[in-house]
């Protein structure tokens, strides 16, 4: 988890900026004008803006976006972030993923913005070559955007979330040496770096680095997590390379240096210890003021209320005066950024207590995210609460978006 928070403070409000070079059409009436680089055609369009009607022409008449089918092996070693799992990080996980992802053309207008990234579903089979791990099956959602693109080499990172099934869960009779997972159903986070190098027109050869995570969340206990620091070494068959993208990028959106208000209400639950299976439900109240300051980025600042029953049940088993039981509710405030990839956000806050009188905890908490917004006011999103570095609870929301329309 640590990584993870180091890399929604580094990476993301940067990962925009980082314009590389890459091949496209230029010109008009199908008149082919050369090349140039996403940064050049930013400069360009500075000097003969783009309308709002020209992009959605050119979007109109966009090309199918090809389709890029990989097949990859990989070799990993599970990491001792802590002693309690020393005795299970002995063996070797071997894995294979099957991918199909889609390489974006322009036909929305965020593509264009980071560079046209890969869209991409992924399935990952993992053995772990120990009884008490068992087998993992994974299903994977992600974003590969590109840092070099050539047309014979392509760098990219990939940032990926879905569901994972392990087949030998954690159980206090039959298999108590399992503290890592203790669910069948897990969430699985991925980070991969992919060099891509075309062996033939459409066939390439993938090197790769990765870091796989599994964790339910807090939802059941022990929850220490995997995680899988990884090489991959695999092939992909590329319908086009390079593929075909729109002659411009998209206008700044109209809502661009707005504000808006976001209100939302969550719920998610816990396993207060080892050996209660008991789930306690947690719930939260959000308001939030945002300004949308670019393409890319909306900032925020809000105030949110907790209320989390496992805290009381502990207190309840504990305290000599149950009449006297301390206030488990807490208040804190918050900063946050959500990165901005159509109607879907990857949300990272940093927040602090200002109301704590059941020190449970220490005086702040982080949340990563993904929140999507359905209609123009209503969205939804699944959020996790840590605590230093530590998963607290995994926080389903929904919640309404008040913004004024902008005029054009």
């Amino acid at each position: 988890m640590y990584f993870w928070n180091w890399f929604a403070a580094s990476f993301m409000p940067l990962v925009g900026s980082r314009l590389g070079s890459g091949k496209y059409l230029l010109g008009a009436v199908g008149i082919f004008a050369g090349s140039c680089s996403v940064a050049q055609l930013a400069a360009a369009q500075a000097v003969h803006p783009v309308t709002q009607a020209m992009y959605d022409s050119a979007a109109m008449q966009a090309a199918r976006p090809p389709l890029v089918v990989g097949a990859y092996a990989q070799g990993s070693f599970i990491l001792k972030h802590t002693a309690a799992v020393n005795h299970l990080a002995a063996s070797h996980p071997t894995g294979f993923e099957l991918n199909v992802q889609r390489q974006t053309t322009g036909a929305a207008a965020w593509h264009g913005w980071y560079k046209y990234p890969k869209a991409g579903l992924a399935l990952v089979y993992y053995d772990y070559h120990n009884p008490a791990l068992g087998q993992s099956y994974a299903a994977t959602v992600y974003l590969s955007k590109s840092f070099l693109r050539t047309q014979r080499q392509d760098l990219s990172f990939r940032l990926g979330t879905g569901l994972a099934w392990f087949t030998s869960p954690f159980d206090l009779q039959t298999n108590r040496k399992n503290v890592i997972v203790s669910s069948s159903l897990n969430a699985t986070l991925q980070l991969r770096l992919e060099y891509d190098y075309a062996l033939t027109p459409h066939l390439g050869l993938l090197l790769g680095v990765a870091l796989n995570h599994y964790s339910n969340g807090a939802t059941t206990k022990p929850n220490f997590g995997i995680n899988l620091p990884s090489v991959v070494l695999g092939l992909n068959y590329h319908q086009q390379r390079p593929a075909s993208t729109l002659p411009y990028l998209a206008p700044a959106p109209a809502d661009v240096k707005t504000n808006f208000l976001l209100v939302s209400t969550s719920l998610g639950y816990k396993q207060r210890e080892l050996g209660i299976y008991e789930k306690y439900l947690v719930n939260s109240l959000t308001i939030a003021a945002g300004r949308r300051v670019n393409r890319k980025s909306n900032l925020l600042v809000g105030l949110e209320g907790f209320y989390d029953r496992s805290l009381l049940a502990a207190q309840k088993d504990t305290a000599r005066n149950q009449a006297q039981l301390v206030d488990v509710k807490k208040a804190g405030i918050f900063l946050g950024h959500e990165l901005l990839f159509g109607r879907l956000a990857f949300v990272s806050h940093l927040g602090f207590y200002v109301y704590n009188p059941y020190k449970s905890n220490g005086f702040y908490y982080e949340r990563l995210g993904l929140r999507y917004q359905f209609t123009n006011v209503v969205f939804g999103a699944v959020d996790l609460k840590i605590h230093r570095g530590t998963a607290d609870v995994i926080e389903f929301k929904v919640g309404a978006k008040l913004a004024r329309r902008p005029t054009i």
